[in-house]
């Protein structure tokens, strides 16, 4: 994956952050507990000049061998000393190291294996996030919430389905509540599909707001900003066309709202098809919501993504009346 300078500098803060605060409360700890215990403050300071005391013995000749042995089985001796004394009065063995939120690489980012510098994949992961947050700047994340869903602007009567749209608009609301608190890597994709007004936006932006708030990496972007985006970076000969592919494939959930209002030409149908066919590849979740009825869906991208849509998705069409007009005359 490629990302700008800017997106691996946010990148690395993240993990140098996470660094320096493992180092500082390990600091911190081993203060506390030198102060309480200055047995183990001794045997720690011990261990920590036989490395010192190793080089020494390397240049002060005689049987280097011998020497480097003894202090191998010191240093050994003194390492299960301090164990034990750290559990005996009630802490974990590793109690004066830090505690990195990554074991792999211990927050740096980066690892050896086999003579070869590999990087982490909490370094990918933070990566995605930033420049998730890059493509979600411009988005209203903050304005929609399950919490702020009113069911009560729908209709009760029941219309000629057998259902009324409260009752499917309330089957709907719970299916997301549901979606995105149990989200995970495995979850399905949605196709949320209806009449403009009638709380797609809403919901998509619910269960962005509350997968990103479970730790999951979200990209939310309406068809038109997406694409323009996309269109923008193609045309310019740069690398942020090929920085945005990579956030869209491997971010945790992809929501592309709004679809069918982009302005449509051979490149945005192209761009849709690939970026939903390569999510579904991927099997990687996706939702995708919009006003087209399924003709115009046809009509606009083609049979096959039609057929795609439909076969990869849990569909759902929303009805009723356009809640906005309502709140607005219920305002009036």
């Amino acid at each position: 994956m490629s990302y700008s300078k800017q997106t691996y500098n946010q990148a690395m803060d993240i993990i140098n952050e996470r660094r320096t605060i493992a180092e500082r409360n390990a600091e911190k700890r081993q203060f506390e507990i030198f102060q309480k215990y200055p047995e183990i403050e001794k045997i720690n300071r011990e261990l920590s000049t036989c490395g010192v005391k190793a080089a020494r013995a390397v240049l002060m000749g005689g049987d280097v061998n011998e020497e480097l042995n003894k202090l191998k089985l010191r240093n050994l001796d003194l390492q299960n000393q301090l164990k034990s004394k750290l559990v005996e009065n009630g802490y974990p063995q590793n109690a004066l190291e830090p505690s990195y939120t990554c074991k792999t690489c211990n927050d740096t980012g980066y690892y050896e294996n086999n003579n070869k510098t590999l990087v982490c994949d909490c370094l990918k992961k933070a990566l995605i996030k930033c420049n998730c947050d890059q493509l979600n700047s411009s988005s209203p994340l903050s304005l929609c919430t399950f919490d702020s869903f009113t069911l009560d602007k729908y209709d009760m009567d029941i219309n000629e389905g057998g259902i009324s749209p409260y009752t499917r608009m309330s089957q709907i609301y719970n299916y997301a509540v549901n979606y995105a608190k149990d989200f995970n890597e495995n979850s399905k994709s949605l196709f949320m599909r209806g009449a403009t007004g009638l709380g797609k936006t809403h919901l998509s932006l619910a269960i962005a707001n509350e997968v990103i708030n479970r730790g999951y990496s979200v990209i939310y972007a309406s068809a038109p900003n997406i694409l323009s985006k996309l269109e923008k970076a193609h045309f310019s000969n740069g690398a942020e066309e090929q920085e945005i592919l990579d956030s869209l494939m491997q971010c945790d959930l992809l929501i592309i709202d709004d679809l069918g209002t982009e302005f449509t030409s051979n490149f945005s149908v192209a761009e849709i098809y690939n970026i939903f066919n390569n999510r579904i590849l991927l099997n990687k979740p996706i939702i995708i919501s919009t006003n087209l009825t399924m003709t115009e869906i046809e009509a606009t991208y083609t049979m096959r993504f039609l057929s795609r849509l439909v076969g990869c998705t849990v569909r759902f069409d929303f009805v009723g009346n356009d809640i906005r007009i309502a709140y607005r005359d219920k305002l009036n």
